[in-house]
């Protein structure tokens, strides 16, 4: 009352000489000052600003009816963003949002997000006393739900803003969650790992629900894991990788790096699914303590691209929902899924014959004494008669860009391993063993996803059609049918990495009740596949100073196919047991050979090699290999500009077209939610 009367002391006091005008002055004056308006800065920035009048709230009864399971039973106006009345609350879109945020997030963090936002839009009123929400709920809801958000290209609504709507416990704050986590907490009270495990949902995800389980996931178990995009698809989707590391961002010396490609073929979606559920399982197991999870990430660094083609799964997703139509009278299942509808991606371009050509390149120079069979260079022929996909440049930056030591590629249509080469040696013989310097390697990497699977290995095991006997479920790529500017064969000849494709079976788009059979049967296989990386030899190269040396490289006598070492110097070489003799040599020093014995028993083997400066030798020039980070060489038109940055406008600001979810606002006649674009 003192503030009050402080406040409208101005208008008083120039009348005290007479009282009875004091008195008639002084009751206008009281109106004129209730009638004044008061401003909070929030309030000022959308426009709303209370009288003295209201700024005392009265407690009505909840009637709103999307938030009748908040944990209290009464709400005042205006509420903390300004809305005036009930009226001006549901006809505004902060409530139409929660009214349909369900079906935008297709289910993931409800109902958090929508008794969050009630406890702004309809607050608890207590003893006609506003009470704002926990800062600490808001928080917590956020990091677990941002990404769900992220997927569908949506901003974090303005009304949720943590800082700015939301106080601390101690001014007095409520939980809006209370109740909901009281039913989570018994539910997890009857799991006996407390509810870390994450319980796998084996049904189809699009591509927004890839995204957010991948982000999500991530946001689980952020000190293991991260996500990154490597591009996008022609039509504008993010290539999302999910790595898994104890240093998540992070080269680890002596770490070794492994890539795991689903979805090649937008029409093979098994992979897909199955890198989706391996990323979940990763997370859970390891904050479970599983202790060979746990090992695996802690001594590997795993990147896993679930879909490499997301464009064309959207087409193959879509003819099988309508061959699912019981008014559709040309049904044909699951299992006859076109075959090639949604294989390709958006320009029509088959993925895997869209690589550079070098197996051929090996073929025609092989019988030069110096011309190395490996880090071929990409003939500039290539960027000049190749229509390039924008998902294929992506994949060869990004093989360009990481240590990758091993490699799969899952697809569909055959129960079978296969290895490089794909492209045949003979020109005229399309099947015929085409095997490469490292034939016995890959064989014992195929060897083992096939041997860890439940019946790839068996021979009695149908095998589509096409004749496997007597091979256990393995098969050189060429002797199995030969195609050029295959992924795999650029893999080996282009960098370090060794890849097998992994044809997990006949069914190319199976219905999603074989999904969990379907995990059981390749969950082991693909754990084991992770584990071979550490086998053979690991080490570092430096120079007398003790700093690593970048693009040495390490021979192996008897097998013509040489790998480089990173950044740092450190190198993983992949051999079979037995006795090898290895060399080290790099342009400006001399070479160092070492003779090992790789004991059947050892996982790995630590060779590190110190290389003595020496007068440049011409003979090396074999070792010298082009500059692998120059990317301007790599991409010589800039060709793909396109596919890495968006439009941008007259002050550099970034357009975008208004996404889908634009409508559910913009029919309805409201004032536009500009604050829900990302980019406005």
């Amino acid at each position: 009352m003192i503030n009050f009367v402080r406040r409208c002391e101005c208008h008083i006091t120039q009348f005290m000489d007479n009282k009875m005008l004091t008195v008639l002055i002084l009751i206008s004056a009281l109106a004129t000052c209730l009638s004044v308006p008061r401003c909070e800065p929030e309030e000022a920035a959308i426009g709303r600003c209370r009288t003295p009048a209201e700024e005392r709230p009265q407690c009505i009864e909840m009637v709103l009816g999307y938030c009748q399971d908040v944990p209290y039973s009464h709400t005042t106006f205006p509420n903390i963003v300004g809305h005036r009345s009930r009226q001006e609350l549901e006809m505004g879109a902060e409530y139409l949002l929660l009214s349909v945020i369900h079906g935008l997030l297709k289910g993931e963090c409800s109902p958090d997000i929508r008794l969050l936002g009630c406890s702004v839009l309809a607050p608890r009123c207590q003893d006609d006393r506003l009470m704002k929400p926990c800062r600490s709920s808001c928080e917590m809801v956020k990091k677990s739900c941002v990404h769900a958000f992220e997927a569908i290209q949506m901003a974090w609504p303005y009304f949720l803003d943590c800082d700015r709507f939301f106080v601390s416990s101690e001014e007095g704050c409520h939980d809006p969650l209370s109740d909901l986590r009281e039913k989570q907490d018994v539910a997890f009270a009857n799991i006996s790992d407390g509810g870390l495990s994450t319980i796998l949902q084996f049904t189809y995800h699009s591509n927004s629900q890839m995204f957010s389980i991948l982000k999500k996931t991530a946001a689980k178990c952020p000190h293991i894991s991260n996500t990154y995009s490597i591009g996008r698809s022609v039509e504008g989707k993010d290539l999302l990788v999910i790595e898994f590391s104890n240093n998540p961002g992070q080269h680890d010396l002596l770490e070794p790096e492994i890539k795991l490609i689903g979805n090649m073929h937008g029409n093979e979606v098994l992979g897909r699914q199955l890198l989706i559920y391996l990323a979940q399982y990763l997370c859970s197991e390891y904050l479970l303590g599983n202790e060979r999870i746990q090992t695996l990430i802690n001594t590997t660094r795993i990147h896993i691209l679930p879909s490499m083609n997301p464009d064309g799964y959207e087409i193959a997703a879509s003819e099988v929902a309508d061959r699912n139509d019981p008014e559709n009278i040309y049904q044909e299942g699951h299992e006859y899924n076109g075959w090639t509808s949604g294989r390709a991606n958006a320009q029509n371009l088959d993925l895997n014959r869209n690589f550079p050509d070098l197996t051929s390149i090996f073929y025609n120079r092989r019988r030069f004494r110096h011309f190395r069979s490996d880090h071929i260079p990409i003939p500039e022929s290539y960027w000049l008669n190749k229509v390039v996909a924008p998902e294929t440049y992506a994949i060869m930056k990004w093989i360009r860009s990481y240590p990758f030591v091993i490699s799969a590629s899952l697809h569909g249509g055959e129960l079978v391993i296969s290895y490089p080469f794909d492209f045949s040696r003979h020109p005229q013989e399309e099947r015929i063993l085409s095997p490469t310097p490292d034939e016995q390697i890959f064989r014992q990497l195929a060897r083992i996803y096939a041997d860890s699977h439940a019946t790839m290995s068996n021979n009695d095991t149908e095998r589509c059609g096409a004749s496997f006997a007597s091979k256990g479920g393995i098969t050189n790529g060429a002797l199995w049918y030969s195609f050029a500017g295959g992924m795999s064969d650029f893999n080996y000849l282009h960098s370090n990495c060794y890849e097998i494709t992994v044809e997990l079976g006949c069914d190319k788009f199976p219905s999603e009740v074989e999904l969990y059979p379907e995990w059981l049967r390749n969950k082991e296989a693909l754990l084991s596949f992770m584990e071979s990386v550490h086998r053979g030899i690991k080490g570092i190269v430096k120079d007398q100073h003790g700093n690593g040396i970048k693009g040495a490289t390490i021979s192996v006598r008897g097998m013509r196919h040489d790998i480089t070492t990173a950044e740092d110097g450190d190198y993983w070489r992949l051999l079979n047991p037995g006795v090898h003799i290895v060399t080290a040599a790099a342009t400006g020093y001399s070479k160092v050979s070492k003779r090992i014995n790789l004991p059947k028993n050892m996982q790995v083997g630590r060779v590190d090699f110190v290389l003595k400066k020496a007068p440049r030798d011409p003979s090396l020039d074999y070792f010298n290999i082009p500059e692998l980070d120059n990317y301007e060489r790599f991409d010589p038109f800039n060709q793909f500009e396109q596919y890495s940055q968006r439009e941008l406008g007259e002050n550099g600001e970034e357009r975008t077209e208004k996404p889908w979810w634009w409508a559910y606002f913009s029919q309805l006649g409201i004032s536009a939610p500009t604050w829900l674009l990302r980019n406005y």
